[in-house]
Order: C-alpha cells, then structure tokens, then sequence
C-alpha cells in the first residue's frame, strides 16, 4: 500500500484510529498532493513537539453526493479537520454548522475544523492566493489593478480577497455574459468604491489598466489544446501574470507571458500556503512555520499530482 493511498466511504466506516486525524475530500482525489504535503509539514512539527507525534492526514475519495453521509462519519470518527477540494467546495458551504465570515462572501469553505456544535467552515483560497503573488512575483493585491480571468468558484474567491484586500481595481473577463452578471452583482456590496467591471476576454476594452496584475482563475491550460483564456498582447503591458495551475507548471499563459517579457508564477505556492493556513486553522501552528516544509514536500510530489 501507498504512503498515502486513496480511501473511500467504506474505510470511513470501520474507522478506529487512535489519534488525530486529518482528511481532503474530493472527486477525483488521487492526484492529489495534499497528503505528502500536509503529513510532511506533521512529521516535522512532531520532531519538536510531542503533541504532534499522533497526528496524520488522509485523502478521500467521496463523489458529490456522498459528501453529507462523509462529513457526518468524519465528526462520528473524531477527525479533527478536513479540506475540500473539486467538486465540494460550494456544496459544504450549506452544510456546516458555522462559516467564518470571511469565507461567507465566497460562498465556499476548504476548511473545515470540528467544534462542538458541528464543523466550522474557513477557505484559505484567498489567503494563499495573496501569499503566493507576494512570494513569487513581489505584488501585494492592495494598490493594484487586478484583470481576473474566469467567474467560477475559483475566481469568486480570488475577487472577493482583491476587494478585501483594497485592491485599486478589478476588471474581470469570462466568456458566458450570464455567470459573469451574477459575479459582479455579488460583489457590487463588497466593492464599495473600488471600480469593478466585467468584459468578454475576446473584446478587451482599450482603456483597461496598464501594468496590472494578471490572474488567470479558469481551467484553460490544463490540458494543451486548451484555447488561451485572452491574449495577453491585446492587454496593455502586464506587469506579471499569476495561473492557479500548477500541473503542468508552464501553462500555454505562462509561455506567453515569458515570451511577452512579462513577469509570471503558477499556482504551486497558492497551494502551498493555503495548505500551510489549513494546518495552522488545526494546530494553532503559524503558517509561515510550515510554509517551507509543505512546498519542498509539493515540489518532491510532483511527479504527477492534482489538489
């Protein structure tokens, strides 16, 4: 068996380990690094800190449906903390007992910590996202003029941490006209007077923000043939262009960019850091403390990964 094999809803049943117990959910999950991320980051606090000797964390396979019966077996079982990935992020939100409110604008929670009145809902999407632009490419979110590319779950997250960390602007390009009007109708309330405009990524507006902040929040660039999420020549000149991706490390964006001169990270240390937040929400550990161990345990795992 694998250091961290897959697990299902059967395992979860006969459930007796003794200890604390740490779990992601997701559909698929075998991909996923988040274990050897996560359990590095453990056995390196248990070398200094005998608390921490017990404490281990799982993944679990667990389809959209099966996800109420999961969170229930997880607080009958004692697990103390769980993350959510793809597709439970939004559907978790309704179904816990508390959301912290930073995550309520989201309207999706990654975290969960167990209370005794039922799991506590965070997301540390946001979070990760600041830390890891700020780590590779010296931006900080507040001040800048933000172009996010996407209106989905994943960019939801990334707009409301811009507007909660007093970005200067925030223009956001999806294709379907539809999801892009509710986005922007949900963060009307949150923007204040920070402007806040949608526009098709095939049509640029040409008095858009030069030197802005790039982020791509859609799936393109996971798979090659993928189209590019926009052209980044048609934009004035970027000052840097961040892709939540990470695998493949050089999505066709990011080739663009460096051919384009333009500063550029993928999305590795997003994952990082709001793993490191995760852990910090359970152990009360600072997550700059564990940052470094969980990235060297990512780069380690990518031979092949997803979270």
């Amino acid at each position: 068996m694998s250091a961290d094999p897959v697990l299902t809803l059967s395992d979860l049943a006969t459930w007796s380990r003794p200890g604390t117990s740490l779990a992601v959910l997701g559909h698929p999950i075998k991909h996923s690094i988040s274990p050897a991320m996560h359990n590095a980051a453990l056995a390196g606090l248990a070398r200094r800190d005998p608390r921490f000797a017990d404490w281990r964390y799982f993944r679990f396979e667990v389809p959209p449906d099966d996800l109420p019966g999961a969170l229930g077996l997880l607080r009958e079982r004692g697990f103390h903390g769980v993350n959510l990935t793809v597709p439970h992020k939004i559907l978790a939100f309704g179904r816990v007992a508390e959301v912290d409110a930073a995550a309520r604008p989201v309207g999706a929670v990654n975290t969960l910590r167990a209370e005794p009145e039922g799991w506590r809902g965070f997301n540390t999407d946001g979070y990760g996202l600041a830390a890891a632009i700020r780590e590779n490419l010296g931006w900080d979110l507040r001040g800048a003029d933000v172009i996010l590319l996407g209106a989905g779950g994943a960019a939801r997250g990334a707009a409301v941490e811009c507007l909660q960390r007093g970005c200067a602007s925030l223009a956001i390009a999806n294709r379907t006209p539809e999801n892009l009007a509710v986005l922007l109708a949900d963060l009307a309330p949150l923007a204040g007077a920070i402007p806040v405009r949608g526009f098709s990524p095939a049509a640029p507006p040409a008095d858009l923000p030069a030197h802005a902040l790039v982020i791509n929040a859609t799936s393109a660039g996971l798979r090659d043939s993928d189209p590019l999420p926009i052209d980044l020549a048609a934009l004035h000149r970027p000052a840097a262009v961040f892709d939540m991706i990470y695998n493949p490390p050089e999505t066709p964006l990011l080739a663009v960019a460096g051919r384009l001169g333009v500063a550029r990270a993928n999305g590795l240390a997003m994952l990082v850091h709001q793993g490191a937040k995760a852990l910090e929400i359970w152990s009360g550990v600072p997550a700059a403390e564990t940052a470094p161990t969980m990235a060297a345990a990512a780069q380690a795992a990518l031979g092949g990964a997803g979270r």
